[in-house]
This record gives C-alpha cells, structure tokens and sequence, in this order.
C-alpha cells in the first residue's frame, strides 16, 4: 500500500485546469478532458471541473495586447468570455454524449452559509444526475472585495462543498519543484518542502502560479482530502494518476483533520473583524481545545454582527484562529478582558459563556 492510494480510492474528485492551459488550445483541451472525465465515470469516478479560462479567451476575443489590469476591464473580458468557454466544454462533451451545467459563484456565494449549503444540494444533484458541472468564479460582478484571487483557492472550497475525495490541478508543468528544478513526487510537509519552493503566476495569463496551488493543496488537506498538481499537458494524466501512477506531485492529507463545518468557518466564511487574544487564551485555544472566554481578549477590532466570522490573533498579529462570534463587536468592547460571570450585569443579558464557543472556532 502506497500514499498514491488515496487517489486509487477516490470516487469523488475536482478537476481544476488553468487558464494557460485553456490559452493555447481552447478546443483540444476540454476535449480531453472530457474524455478522461468520460472513462472515470465508467470506472465509477465522478467529477466536478473547475474552469479557469473566461478572461483569458475574452482578452484574445477582444483583441487585446496584454490581460487588462484594472476590474472593469477584466469584468468585461470575462463577460465576453465565459459564453465561448462554455461553448468548448459544451461541444467536448457532446461528443459523448454528456450533459453540462454552469456553476458561477463569488466568495461570498460560498461565505453565506445558506447560500454555501445551497450551493452543495445543487451541485450534488448536477452530480446525481450524470451531469458535469463546470464550475469557474463570477469573475463579470466579482470585485476586489469578494474574488477568490485564482481558482485554485476556489477548486480547494469547492472540494469541501461537494465532499469530494481529492482534488486534481493540472498546470503547464510537471508538478512542484525543488531548488534544483527536479519533480518533488510527495509533499508530506507543506511549510517544510513546499512553500518555500512555490513562486507566483509568471505566465501573464492567470493569476494564479504555483503558489497558489500549494495554498489550495493547505487548505484541502486539512479536511483529510489529498491534493494533486499535474501535467495537464498530457492527455491520460487525470486516469493515469487516478490509477496510482507517479504522476505530478501528491499533496497527504493533514493529520489534523477540520471538519467540513469547522472547514467552512476556516477557509470558506470572509471574516469581518478581529479579536486580538492574550497569550493564556493563547495557549487555551490551540494546546488545550478550549473556547475563547471573554476574559482571554485584549481588543476588539471591527464591527460585526453575533454569528458573524472574525480571526483571532496574537498581540503580535498572527492569526491563530477563526470563529463565529456570540456576541457583536459593540458588546465584545464592553465585556473583554471580564469573567464571564460579569456579561449580565455588563450588559443587561447574557447569551453564553464563551465569545467563540470551541464548536464554532477553527484552529488555523
């Protein structure tokens, strides 16, 4: 048994392709995917296709030089084209004869609870049905304020919205490299062996880059979910490595397993403040599994609503953590750094104990 038996297993997958890949053949390309998609499903595997590609076929659509920089004009390039993106998955797997359906979301799509659940139900009945859903980010309404930044943070949300078993990104090279330009196969520690080895998107086409696809790969190990960059160049790479073939470089699974809610609050829901914590609540929250009490807070920054998501960090502003909070910004300030036992009297009702009970708090 092997660690590239985690993708043997699998039944459930997100395929992501980047926008280069789409770039330079925008026919050939999801058409062999699609007919990788289509053979997966014979051998009982499903899967969801996250589509990069709208902007950059819009750019050439227009004629335009260069990928535009500022948002109306990507906006405009994405309008024009997501319909021809579409248009080539659609004709890719008409060819067997397969129906496709068209996902487009925003992070706030998928920060909303409601909506994120929405979204689920929807999507897994797209699956129910054999149908493919192509899934890409809204990028026409999407602003700086609620954009994911690149698909791969998306495909990595997207795993946990449909309970996927691995996510699979196809990229222009042969998987993560080390300092000397060789293939890392395994990744076993992300910080150690591959963050320090990523660099950014260098292509001029998308906007995503290696790193990005290492911040992907942190953030859908943490629900036990393996993640894998590949060569999308190759024709029979999804199958190949799907079958357990050295391929790309394999992403394990954390040990410290979120689940898909605590992965929600994590890395899904857009914090709206912060709660900045002392080093005892500190030491709580990450060795000892405890809830945020109010007495642990040493300033409240921002203003939100009760149930809203905030990050939690040290005095030295590192993130430690993400919670829903029990309480509003306004009533935090008046109750930080008391006992519990003075919420009441403090602010003439008490909801609980705790500002983040454990159940709604995320360890990062």
């Amino acid at each position: 048994m092997t660690e590239r038996d985690v993708l043997v297993r699998a039944r459930r997958v997100v395929v992501k392709i980047g926008s280069r890949l789409l770039a330079e053949a925008p026919a050939s390309r999801p058409a062999t995917i699609a007919d990788q998609v289509v053979e997966l499903a014979r051998r009982g595997v499903e899967c969801a296709i996250v589509s990069s590609g709208a902007i950059a076929l819009g750019v050439r659509r227009l004629g335009l030089a260069t990928r535009p920089t500022e948002m109306p004009a990507l906006q405009a390039a994405a309008a024009v084209g997501q319909s021809r993106l579409m248009q080539h998955w659609e004709h890719a797997f008409a060819a067997h004869d397969r129906v496709i359906g068209q996902v487009l979301v925003t992070h706030d799509d998928l920060g909303d609870r409601r909506r994120f659940l929405s979204a689920r139900l929807a999507i897994r009945a797209m699956l129910d049905a054999r149908v493919v859903p192509i899934i890409n980010e809204n990028d026409t309404v999407a602003t700086d304020e609620i954009r994911f930044g690149d698909n791969d943070t998306l495909a990595a949300l997207v795993c946990n919205l449909v309970g996927a078993d691995a996510l699979v990104m196809l990229t222009d090279v042969e998987g993560v490299r080390d300092a000397a330009g060789a293939r890392i196969p395994i990744v076993r520690d992300i910080e150690r062996e591959a963050a320090p080895v990523a660099g950014g998107s260098t292509s001029g086409v998308g906007s995503g880059g290696m790193a990005s696809k290492v911040g992907a790969a942190r953030v859908v190990t943490r629900t036990g979910v393996p993640a894998l960059v590949a060569p999308g160049r190759d024709s029979d790479v999804i199958v190949r490595a799907l079958a357990g073939a050295d391929v790309g470089t394999l992403f394990v699974p954390s040990a410290d397993v979120l689940s898909s809610r605590k992965h929600w609050i994590a890395y899904g829901a857009k914090p709206t403040g912060k709660l900045v914590v002392d080093d005892g609540a500190v030491r709580a929250l990450t060795g000892g599994g405890k809830s945020l009490l109010p007495a642990g807070i040493a300033d409240v920054i921002g203003d939100f609503q009760l149930g809203d998501t905030v990050t939690v960090a040290t005095r030295e502003g590192v993130e430690i953590a993400r919670g829903l909070v029990a309480y509003a910004a306004d009533d935090l300030r008046k109750i930080r750094g008391l006992q519990s036992a003075a919420i009441e009297s403090t602010l003439g009702y008490k909801g609980i104990d705790e500002a983040i009970h454990r159940d709604d708090l995320a360890i990062l």
